[in-house]
């Protein structure tokens, strides 16, 4: 017999519907809420998709091969989908990210056996991005950028596109995702597009002054290369408490334990659900709660 190993059980998650959650108003307009659990991949997010499709086709395409050095600057989920999939496909791991990210995201990562360097908080992402620049410049690993790989988007409209569409029963009519280097929503948005155009695309962006894990409003001069304006129809901008409180409701009143950014991403799934009517709308869990355990997010 042959049996699955561990990369097999990345996607295919569960789509959920919310029972309570904004459910007077879905109920009155005829609209349904669902959950996309991404926290359910092995690595715990949306971002183990992506991190072992970016390895795998960067390895099929001879650009690299067990036992090299891989760099990555991330803001955790990705950088612990790596340092799995580095693990599972036999790379040295090295993953840059700004001192305050959570404790738990840190640990993980070491836990897969990647290494962990570390920068200044006020550099944020930018200077995490251009750390791994240098180092790749100086010969010390390969990046994999999954800012500019069109690997990361790819994955999502081979993958996690289809998996909507064929849960929904192809109904789904709108589809919200917190933006962060922008793959799902954009691979996502090319395969759901291409079935129906009709679809909304509507991306979770942080508001002035919130600093949301996962969720980035880019500068100009940083905005990842695989980000598409064209693919996405609406932006809107949650606040770091609608955010964290939605967290803590989606926990107590749904018993969905998701990450800050997902729950951005429902805040802003119930303001499209008080504006339409007979609506199928997705939202991306993106990762589980656990790993914001140390931030205070969550009642002690």
């Amino acid at each position: 017999m042959k049996y699955k190993t561990i990369e097999n059980t990345i996607g295919n998650t569960p789509l959920v519907a919310l029972q309570r959650i904004d459910s007077a108003t879905s109920s009155q307009r005829g609209n349904t809420i669902l959950a996309k659990l991404e926290g359910n991949n092995p690595a715990g997010s949306v971002k183990d998709r992506p991190a072992l499709s970016m390895i795998e086709r960067a390895q099929a395409r001879g650009e690299i091969k067990p036992g090299d050095t891989l760099i990555e600057p991330t803001s955790g989920n990705t950088g612990i989908a790596l340092a799995m999939a580095a693990a599972i496909k036999g790379y040295r791991m090295i993953l840059i990210m700004p001192e305050d990210l959570s404790i738990e995201r840190a640990q993980t990562m070491k836990a897969f056996g990647a290494e962990l360097i570390l920068t200044p908080k006020s550099g944020g992402m930018e200077a995490a991005r251009d750390l791994a620049n240098t180092m790749m410049q100086q010969g010390q690993g390969v990046i994999l950028d999954q800012f500019a790989n069109p690997d990361n988007p790819r994955t999502h409209y081979e993958t996690t596109g289809p998996e909507l569409w064929e849960q929904t029963g192809g109904q789904i009519t709108h589809f919200v995702s917190a933006m962060g280097t922008t793959g799902t929503i954009t691979g996502v948005s090319r395969f759901l597009k291409e079935k129906n155009p009709a679809i909304q695309i509507i991306g979770a962006q942080p508001a002035e002054g919130s600093r949301i894990p996962g969720i980035r409003k880019w500068p100009e001069a940083y905005l990842p290369k695989i980000y598409d304006p064209s693919r996405i129809d609406t932006q809107i901008s949650v606040t770091q408490d609608d955010a964290e409180e939605m967290c803590r409701r989606l926990a107590r009143e749904e018993g969905i334990f998701g990450g800050i950014s997902a729950a951005g991403a429902l805040w802003v799934a119930t303001q499209i659900n008080a504006q339409v009517e007979n609506a199928t709308i997705v939202f991306v869990v993106c990762d589980r709660g656990d790993r914001y355990l140390s931030t205070g997010v969550f009642p002690a």
